[in-house]
């Protein structure tokens, strides 16, 4: 009989999809060396390389999961509100509140697009917040100590203070937030004198670095410390004080983003992998062909990572801005033409509905609350 590992597959594939940032940061920090702008250096082919088979790969892993396996299909069913109703309510109300007339809804495009990418930012920062949580109890569970309530009540504020609320200070602190100056900035201004900015920088740095601290003496101190939680703790640690460290924003986002998009496509890669494989005997084409897919891992993360770069020009308008665009690269003025074409505010709506409903189907594909999503995923907890 085969012992259980702490690991979720091996030291080596955690290593590459889930604990990256131990590795990343110091890498991106390494290639930054020497250039006075970053998007310059190395860095920014390395994101490149990253963004094109991950950025939408990872957004559409869990939709993959709930619509194109045969162990999450009868969640369909049982789960249909979840998985069936609150996602298509919420595409239906991104278009119809970005589409609408301005005799029906008396607001410039312009102006609704700040206010979604502003709920999209506060969303996106609990959605990685929760991301952090949900590794650091896989693991919890993989040593054995999932009904540990203590442990589970350190991991959610760890990853909401330090992964979510801190993440989001250093970002303002350095400007870096979508349309900050519409809604940080008179914040901040308020009281955003220079000595008080420069105390909340110290104070979060002092206070991440405490943090963390008191969640590896309580790990270390457990019954069964788990190494792999002790590399992931450092590694969100990491990249938070590389946001308030970096001299350049860009050099958190890479390790910000990278991480948590290989993380989804990982794990949704074994939760496909380790499902049940069956269609049944009135199994169409279709449905075989998915089930050999779904089979192997390495399967399904090629699938996701080729929909990803073919997706790139069409989902990257919703970046509102030329900061972060790479479809260029490979598609060329047709990428250009597609962001700055009539068709724009459709692709912001769908872009926007997209990234809504990837956060909601993430948290019900990966709800182990849930007898029977512990089922479909069970080759995540096997």
């Amino acid at each position: 009989m085969r012992s259980p590992t702490r690991w979720i597959k091996s030291p080596a594939w955690d290593l590459v999809w889930i604990l990256n940032a131990l590795w990343l940061a110091p890498l991106v920090l390494l290639l930054a060396q020497g250039h006075d702008d970053v998007r310059a250096s190395p860095v920014d082919w390395l994101f490149f390389a990253f963004t094109v088979p991950l950025w939408f790969g990872h957004r559409i892993s869990s939709a993959w999961l709930a619509y194109a396996t045969p162990a999450y299909r009868p969640l369909l069913a049982t789960q249909r509100i979840r998985f069936v109703v609150v996602p298509l309510a919420v595409a239906v109300a991104c278009f119809a509140l970005l589409l609408a007339p301005e005799i029906v809804l008396p607001m410039p495009f312009p102006e609704r697009v700040v206010w979604f990418a502003v709920v999209n930012y506060l969303l996106v920062s609990y959605h990685f917040a929760a991301q952090h949580f949900g590794l650091l109890s896989l693991y919890r569970a993989r040593a054995g100590r999932a009904a540990d309530p203590l442990a589970r009540r350190l991991d959610r504020w760890f990853a909401l203070v330090v992964g979510g609320g801190f993440v989001v200070l250093a970002e303002a602190l350095a400007g870096s937030i979508a349309f900050q100056e519409r809604w940080i900035d008179p914040l901040l201004g308020a009281v955003g004198a220079d000595l008080f900015v420069r105390a909340l920088h110290d104070g979060g740095i002092a206070l991440v670095a405490i943090l963390t601290t008191l969640m590896l003496l309580v790990e270390l101190r457990s019954q069964r410390p788990s190494l792999p939680r002790v590399a992931y703790v450092l590694g969100v640690s990491a990249m938070v004080l590389c946001a308030f460290l970096a001299r350049d924003p860009f050099l958190f986002i890479v390790v910000w983003s990278v991480q948590h998009w290989s993380a989804a496509m990982g794990l949704a890669s074994l939760a496909a992998a380790g499902g049940a494989q069956t269609t049944g005997a009135t199994g169409t084409r279709w449905q075989r062909l998915l089930v050999s897919i779904n089979r192997r891992g390495w399967a399904v993360l090629l699938v996701l990572a080729v929909i990803s770069a073919l997706l790139l020009p069409v989902m990257e308008a919703e970046a509102v801005g030329d900061d972060y665009v790479y479809a260029d690269r490979i598609y060329g003025d047709a990428a250009w033409w597609l962001r700055t074409s009539p068709f724009v505010p459709a692709l912001l709506a769908l872009g926007f509905a997209s990234g809504f409903i990837h956060y909601l189907l993430d948290r019900a594909a990966f709800r182990f609350s849930s007898p029977e999503v512990r089922q479909a995923a069970r080759g995540l907890l096997q």
